[in-house]
């Protein structure tokens, strides 16, 4: 415990006092022309501002705010894809004393209304038509608003909004007649003050605001900083959304430390051509990202001569046996070593050069627990896609595997500095710098979630390891309890059920029950070539859904998951539906978790006849 002090004051003397503005004008100043931000050009080229252009705009953005009289501590909302004015708006309004804000661009108007309104939000600013047609139908309900910003599509006819360009031009204007008050003004940010407050996706009901504070995310920053030892000035995409905390400790904040190079992917579905064009040096994915360019890379692969097929097969069976002897407490054999770097210069640095990350240093995983299978694969390429696990409420990750200190299946051991331990009843708590303060106007759910010695209990259930590794079990209100007693963790069964190339997602059902069933999706992606490729027929997924050769795989696939369950784990009946999980028809959050009462309750004649039919 001492040690862990010892290293808590360490990095707490490290950033003593930093603020965003601080360090971002200290960048400016040391580095004026270093690349900082790149947005695509349309063109297969990019835009960039260096970190001297970026914190000029970021001041006359401030000044902009401050003229239209955004007062210290208020809020700005914003809701736009990736791209530089994302992070130059969200920096303004810090450097102009106020609160940055990203909404969730799939949150409903409802939830919209409930977040700007709880925030206490006095701006918003918008990409465009898409996004204010999910704010148009509450905006007479957001009286404190006072003025809304929009990069393309401003309405003419309502003083109420103010174009991108008309915004900068404002800015320009006021920083020039007074720099000295608008530097002043940034000056006066102090470390404690909050820099964001970010809203839960909501798993259940109204998602809750978790106020952050510039010490939280820079300790975080430099908590990061040290596991992953990454280079100065190098190279990374951002593309989950700002609303998510890895995105903006990862590409928001620690670039301010690291000096890095931020490229951003407007569209998820051009993030394949973004990697290979930027190669960066770390990339961070929740789980479904990896899933989804495993299944493209396996499909591609499943197209070439089986000798080739062969040959990578091997390859990767050497990548994996070196990845896998590499973890703590592992040897790698010169055997092993030779094997691996035989197949690494004849293949495996090929196709990691295909895919983008033939110069990636750290490549990770979090928000919920990566299949086994997918992490397996990556380890045939010579990737560590390693676990890390936090949540909003802790700045992000509080514990983590490095590069050089994994433990594949775990989500690794405590941060520098931080606490955690396994309480009575398995739930895991955290202390440390990290956590926030509270939850926004939510007494009694801070209450729930920190206790009066600091400690906060983040829900989940885990297991230690006697090296320090820990193992997230599932959540702990989500655990099957069947009807025989047993607790059961849908997460473990539906993570076996995904590892099928045709299964997109699956939720295990089985409280109060005498035994687990499920209910599985096709993946969109992969199911079509899947077919295609066995001669298979179809006009839409609802239709491949149906077929008796995809149902007789699923089956298999659902045997084959059983094979690796406890009895009591083991679903006994499923359903495959015709339709995909998405955050737009609600069965996924935005940050593509499951969400289980929306699920059990839009699918309750189908649970319910899994339990009075036999298959």
């Amino acid at each position: 415990m001492a040690e862990v002090l010892d290293v808590r004051a360490s990095i707490e003397r490290e950033i003593a006092g930093r603020t965003v503005c601080e360090q971002l004008r200290q960048v400016a100043d040391r580095h004026p022309d270093a690349p900082a931000y790149s947005d695509p050009d349309g063109s297969g080229g990019w835009t960039t501002l260096t970190y001297g252009q970026a914190r000029r705009r970021i001041l006359e953005i401030a000044a902009a705010f401050a003229a239209l009289g955004l007062e210290r501590g208020e809020s700005v909302a914003i809701m736009m894809v990736n791209r530089s004015e994302h992070v130059l708006a969200d920096l303004g309004a810090v450097h102009a004393g106020g609160v940055g804000c990203t909404v969730y661009s799939t949150f409903a108007p409802d939830q919209i209304a409930f977040v700007a309104g709880d925030v206490g939000a006095r701006f918003a600013v918008l990409g465009g038509p898409a996004e204010l047609g999910r704010w148009q139908p509450v905006l007479d309900r957001l009286d404190g608003l006072r003025r809304i910003i929009m990069l393309d599509g401003a309405p003419g006819d309502d003083d109420r909004f103010m174009s991108w360009a008309d915004f900068l031009d404002l800015g320009r204007a006021r920083l020039a007649e007074d720099e000295d008050a608008v530097e002043a003004r940034s000056r006066e940010v102090a470390a404690g003050d909050v820099v964001t407050v970010l809203y839960t996706s909501g798993t259940t009901g109204m998602p809750k605001g978790v106020p952050l504070t510039h010490t939280n995310v820079f300790y975080e920053a430099a908590a990061t900083d040290r596991i992953t030892s990454l280079p100065t000035h190098g190279t990374q995409i951002s593309y989950l959304t700002y609303a998510h905390i890895a995105e903006r400790i990862l590409s928001l904040y620690l670039p301010l430390v690291k000096m890095s190079h931020v490229h951003f992917c407007t569209d998820l579905a051009g993030l394949g051509a973004t990697l290979g064009q930027v190669r960066p040096m770390m990339f961070f994915g929740v789980p479904r990202v990896w899933e989804k360019m495993m299944a493209r890379l396996l499909a591609v692969l499943a197209t070439q001569p089986e000798e080739q097929q062969a040959a990578v097969r091997q390859a990767m069976a050497a990548g994996a046996a070196y990845v896998e002897a590499g973890q703590y407490g592992g040897t790698i054999t010169p055997e092993i070593q030779a094997a691996y770097d035989q197949a690494d210069a004849s293949l495996l640095s090929v196709v990691r050069g295909m895919i983008g990350f033939d110069r990636a240093q750290w490549t990770a995983t979090g928000a919920a627990p990566l299949p086994a299978e997918v992490q397996h694969f990556y380890a045939g390429l010579g990737l560590k896609v390693i676990d890390v696990y936090g949540m909003t409420e802790t700045t992000g990750a509080f514990t983590g595997n490095s590069p050089s200190c994994y433990r594949l299946g775990t989500v690794g051991r405590a941060e520098p500095g931080v606490e955690v331990r396994i309480a009575e009843d398995g739930e895991i708590l955290t202390r440390s710098p990290l956590n926030t303060g509270g939850y926004l106007n939510r007494t009694e759910a801070t209450a729930e979630l920190l206790d009066e010695d600091g400690w906060l209990h983040t829900g989940d259930i885990g297991t230690v390891d006697d090296d320090g590794f820990y193992r997230v079990v599932d959540r702990k209100k989500e655990l099957i309890i069947t009807a025989g007693g047993e607790n059961v963790s849908p997460a473990e069964i539906e993570n076996h059920l995904k590892e099928h190339l045709l299964i997109g997602q699956a939720l295990a059902y089985g409280d109060n029950r005498p035994h687990p069933v499920a209910v599985l999706t096709l993946d969109g992606e992969t199911a079509p070539g899947w077919a295609r490729s066995r001669g298979i027929g179809f006009t839409s997924l609802a239709e491949l859904a149906e077929h008796p050769d995809v149902l007789k795989e699923v089956s298999a696939a659902v045997e084959a998951a059983n094979a690796r369950l406890a009895r009591v784990q083991q679903v006994k009946r499923w359903a495959l539906l015709g339709t995909e999980w998405t955050a737009e028809t609600e069965e996924l959050t935005p940050s593509l978790k499951l969400k289980r009462r929306v699920i059990h309750a839009k699918y309750a004649d189908i649970i319910e006849s899994l339990y009075g039919e036999a298959r």
